[in-house]
């Protein structure tokens, strides 16, 4: 394999791929479909939970999870859920209609930043957290991209971007980036942790969801 097949394979994917698993809609379910979802959203929950164990700083929604931690008590796990359910409830307004992929995010994403959080040693200098803060970015990106394809419904927090987006006719890019600067605020000021990991997923989550929607469609393509 020569260096351009390389650069090729890696190369960004521009839009959501049509993959051979995905459903024609959000609650057509298969064993392989199902076990492709979870294991993305598997992925990704402990992709999340390296950026917590870097502690270097955390992706704008997890700022907001660890910062209610320390205001309630509650887990990272349970505070995870607790904020994806709250949004789910932003849906109804913008009339969304949540799928089993949605109800799954909920439930694993939050479970696996759970788990990471207790099998992964909080690191203790810069650069091991940044190492962790990129592995986890790519984690997550490998995550999305896998759960995305499935198109059994987006995560509470892509489902209240889109809806916002169609409802008020504003970019949904400025839309993300509206809220997830209002999540990181409120996050940052009840405790959560900011810092090069939160810049660096700032920057880099996109490229990293768009890579291996480009891996995912390649390997598939027949």
């Amino acid at each position: 394999m020569h260096f351009s097949d390389v650069i090729a394979f890696f190369k960004p994917h521009k839009t959501v791929p049509i993959i051979p698993w995905r459903a024609d809609h959000r609650w057509q379910l298969s064993l392989s479909r199902v076990a492709i979802l979870f294991f993305g959203l598997a992925i990704f929950g402990l992709g999340d939970s390296l950026l917590v164990q870097g502690d270097v700083g955390n992706a704008p929604w997890t700022v907001f999870s660890q910062g209610l931690t320390y205001k309630t008590g509650l887990s990272i796990g349970w505070a995870t859920a607790i904020i994806s359910i709250f949004v789910l409830l932003i849906w109804i307004p913008l009339n969304e209609k949540p799928g089993f992929g949605t109800l799954s995010n909920i439930v694993l994403i939050a479970a696996f930043i759970e788990i990471g959080t207790h099998i992964f040693p909080k690191q203790t200098s810069t650069l091991a957290g940044v190492v962790f803060a990129l592995v986890g970015i790519a984690m997550v990106g490998l995550g999305s991209a896998l759960y995305i394809t499935c198109g059994l419904g987006p995560g509470p927090r892509d489902g209240a971007m889109t809806g916002i987006h169609f409802k008020t006719g504003i970019r949904v890019g400025r839309v993300r980036m509206g809220i997830e600067l209002v999540v990181l605020t409120i996050g940052w000021l009840m405790g959560g942790r900011v810092g090069i990991g939160t810049a660096l997923f700032a920057l880099l989550i996109g490229q990293s969801v768009a890579i291996f929607l480009g891996i995912v469609a390649r390997l598939t393509r027949k």
